[in-house]
């Protein structure tokens, strides 16, 4: 029985990590400053650890909260997902325009922060963002509204596990990303390609709100 759960919801895990990967995985404050530590080799599994707790904890509370509120309103679902759909199409067409103008990621040279000053640098980073709230308390969470009870949460499941999985891949990975990422043409496949997810998705969530 408990499989039969797994399998039949596994699509829905696997929209929500997607839908999670592609607000998560863009060149943004947060993200650049893991990749430097990451580079540094300082911290890394506190900050990754930091960064994905506190992703899980906003997108935890817009799942129980905003998700719930929201499924007792088919109308008010319709115009979250068409909300959604153009919130996705606008961080499309974002990394299709720093796919046109890549900017390359330096390791820093001076001395790394201490672990206090790097925690409270990544909480800054973090929470005194608007967008963070939009991306999961709002997005996420309002999206988690057109699946039902357990499903729901499998949703919210998907969205945290690609928040687990990037800045973990992002700190640790950062030393054998060096090469790679000190030409601007990695940085724009990875910009196409969360271009195109983005894109899928919000044409997805509108074919089912129309």
């Amino acid at each position: 029985m408990t499989s039969e759960i797994i399998f039949s919801n596994l699509p829905i895990f696997v929209t929500g990590f997607l839908l999670g990967a592609s607000l998560i995985i863009a060149i943004g404050a947060q993200n650049a400053f893991v990749l430097r530590m990451g580079l540094l080799r300082r911290h890394v599994f506190w900050l990754c650890l930091f960064c994905a707790l506190s992703d899980a904890v906003l997108i935890a509370s817009g799942v129980a909260g905003l998700g719930a509120f929201v499924d007792k309103s088919p109308d008010l679902l319709k115009v979250i997902s068409i909300i959604g759909a153009l919130f996705l199409f606008f961080y499309a067409y974002r990394a299709l325009k720093s796919a046109l103008n890549p900017q390359v990621m330096e390791a820093a040279k001076e001395q790394a922060p201490t672990l206090l000053a790097a925690i409270t640098i990544c909480f800054s980073l973090t929470f005194l963002n608007p967008h963070v709230y939009l991306d999961t308390v709002v997005l996420i969470g309002g999206l988690s509204a057109q699946y039902k009870d357990t499903a729901r949460f499998i949703f919210g499941a998907g969205a945290v596990t690609a928040s687990f999985v990037w800045f973990f891949a992002l700190g640790y990975g950062a030393r054998l990303l060096t090469p790679i990422f000190a030409s601007p043409k990695a940085w724009q496949v990875l910009d196409v390609i969360i271009a195109i997810v983005m894109t899928g998705l919000a044409f997805s969530l509108l074919r089912g709100a129309i």
